[in-house]
């Protein structure tokens, strides 16, 4: 009796690259630039964006949906057309606390809570980091089901956004509490890939700088497959 092949868990559904902006002079200096307009990349961050477009060009992408702030903008003009500005997916609402230094916060009461309890952060003057994964998670999922719908299975789509933004994303596709995301990291220009499927997400590249990515580029198949969320035991053939 023939063996049945394994079906393909990962190209049944589209796959969405969350790429975080290029570095920024704030980035640098270690100040919390937050909403603050106006923030560009420097010399290193537009760098960063070169390759990084280089690397994207492997894989054709069905929709560029970009954070509207600047250092965003900036980077996804340099992946191709922007085809919507989603505030969702801007960065936090610090609050009081946009436009201070790191060093500073660091003496505040809150930066403990932001770091051993993120869910029961508020920002002063600003929002709570759940409410920020709320409306980042609702904006990626929604573009990801546009996606789906319009350009089919095999789309690949990519979402520029802000670390802490992408971060939450990453717990939530995981299945990690928010209290669990600050042991995710987003370096600037950095690709983590993210297929959602009907019983669960599939995270498939974590803070990726320098990889190949055409393992990613949609893959025409002789015949279609019906569509699996199972995942392979053992580990599967990648």
């Amino acid at each position: 009796m023939a063996r049945r092949r394994p079906r393909d868990t990962l190209r049944d559904v589209p796959v969405v690259l969350l790429i975080r902006h290029g570095r920024t002079s704030s980035n640098a200096s270690g100040v919390l630039a937050g909403r603050t307009p106006g923030i560009e990349m420097d010399e290193t961050g537009v760098e960063q964006v070169r390759r990084l477009a280089e690397r994207v060009r492997a894989v054709p992408l069905s929709r560029v949906v970009s954070s509207p702030l600047e250092r965003c903008v900036q980077t996804a003009r340099q992946l191709g057309e922007i085809d919507m500005l989603d505030e969702r997916l801007q960065e936090c609402d610090y609050g009081d606390w946009t436009g201070r230094s790191l060093s500073e916060l660091r003496r505040l009461k809150l930066w403990k809570v932001v770091q051993e309890h993120p869910s029961g952060a508020i920002f002063p003057g600003g929002e709570s980091l759940r409410e920020m994964q709320a409306r980042a998670v609702a904006a990626v999922r929604e573009h990801d089901a546009r996606v789906l719908e319009e350009a089919g299975p095999t789309a690949v789509w990519a979402a520029i956004s802000h670390g802490d933004i992408i971060k939450s994303v990453v717990a939530d596709a995981l299945g990690m509490h928010l209290d669990q995301f600050q042991r995710v990291v987003a370096d600037p220009a950095s690709v983590t890939a993210i297929s959602y499927t009907e019983r669960r997400p599939f995270v498939l590249r974590l803070n990726d700088t320098g990889h190949d990515l055409a393992p990613l580029a949609p893959k025409r198949r002789a015949r279609r497959r019906p569509p699996t969320s199972d995942a392979m035991v053992g580990g599967g053939a990648g």
